[in-house]
């Protein structure tokens, strides 16, 4: 397996932007809040419900692990449970770094201790991102079903604020081009998002006409991984650990509204609207969902607070004390599992490597 010569210089890059998506999204979530009130509320928590949602967050680690065990079979792999486990909890702790280095990391890590082709346990992952889109759209419908006055209460709350600001303001980037000439935004951010779209189809091409090889055999290899669960031997367990990570997201979600007295009367299809947001909040490339991840939870609450004829401004404020014990929690199990997951690996590799040479 060829070694690849990092670029430091990118990751810091990456870092950096990731950083400032983090900064801005919390800066805007953060604007013109009461941090009283929050730190009021924070105090009033009961942290055993926190507790409670953590063994479901820790336990969707364990579903995935032996899930992509069934993943990794009919490839003729099969890896321990452990093994699979502390690869995973490696990989989150990477996008806690750098945003989406994480499945690289997992499927690299994974080579180390298992001696499983990168490319082929990254096609089992991109796989896994496909079935938990197809989870994700899944709760997205529950939360449209049962949650349809919810997203329409807070629609038209959206539309009558849009009401009151129909003048234009521009920012600071639209006034920068003003002074140079441009008025008409509409087509000069039409033209841009073309010279975008334009330079990445000239990029891709470039990069297939001298990474051709490399990119077809490694294509192989994901289109391998992709199709494995067509001949997966137990499709059974398979659709079972998918439902148990699931439900465990759900629940790891769902049982922080517990916690505040604000929110202890939430019922169960509230919960798919606050799992559905988030998730959404972390899709974004922000360090470790920081700022995104509140913002969307201070619009999910509030879109909770109007339907139930409340006060749009405290549900905002709810949201984000939610957030503020949701997203800490989520990043504690990040850290406690990536961490132990180091000498985990480190001591699998060495076993690993003693084998081979006593087979030797």
């Amino acid at each position: 397996m060829e070694k690849k010569t990092k670029n430091p210089l990118k990751s810091i890059l990456t870092i950096v932007i990731s950083l400032a998506f983090a900064g801005f999204f919390l800066w805007f979530a953060l604007k013109g809040l009461d941090f009283k009130v929050i730190q009021k509320s924070l105090s009033k928590a009961n942290y055993w419900w926190v507790a409670f949602a953590a063994c479901f967050g820790i336990a969707a680690y364990w579903f995935r692990a032996i899930r992509w065990n069934l993943m990794l079979e009919p490839m003729g792999h099969r890896i321990s449970n452990s093994n699979s486990l502390w690869s995973i909890s490696f990989g989150y702790l990477m996008n806690l770094t750098i945003p989406r280095s994480g499945e690289v990391a997992r499927a690299t890590a994974l080579y180390g201790v298992e001696k499983v082709p990168v490319d082929q346990s990254f096609g089992t992952i991109i796989l896994e991102r496909v079935v938990d889109l197809v989870c994700m759209i899944i709760f997205l419908c529950l939360t449209a079903i049962f949650k349809f006055n919810t997203i329409l209460s807070f629609y038209q709350f959206v539309m009558e604020k849009k009401d009151e600001k129909e003048k234009f303001v521009p920012n600071f980037f639209e006034r920068q081009m003003m002074k140079l000439g441009i008025n008409d935004f509409d087509s000069f951010y039409f033209y841009l998002k073309l010279g975008l779209v334009v330079l990445i189809i000239i990029g891709l091409v470039l990069i297939y006409k001298f990474k051709k090889e490399k990119l077809i055999n490694f294509g192989k290899g994901i289109l391998q991984g992709l199709t494995s669960i067509f001949k997966l031997k137990q499709k059974g367990k398979f659709i079972l650990y998918t439902i148990g990570i699931w439900v465990s997201y759900y629940f790891a979600a769902y049982l922080v509204c517990f916690a505040l007295p604000e929110t202890s009367d939430f019922t169960f299809d509230d919960g798919f609207l606050i799992l559905v947001v988030g998730t959404f909040g972390m899709i974004i490339p922000a360090s470790g969902g920081i700022g995104a991840f509140n913002l969307a939870m201070k619009y999910g609450f509030m879109a909770l607070f109007i339907s139930m004829g409340k006060s749009g401004e405290v549900g905002g404020e709810v949201g984000l004390t939610y957030s503020f014990i949701s997203l800490p929690l989520q990043i504690a199990i990040m850290l406690v599992m990536g961490l132990i997951s180091i000498p985990m690996l480190a001591k699998a590799r060495n076993e690993t490597v003693a084998e081979k040479e006593f087979a030797e």
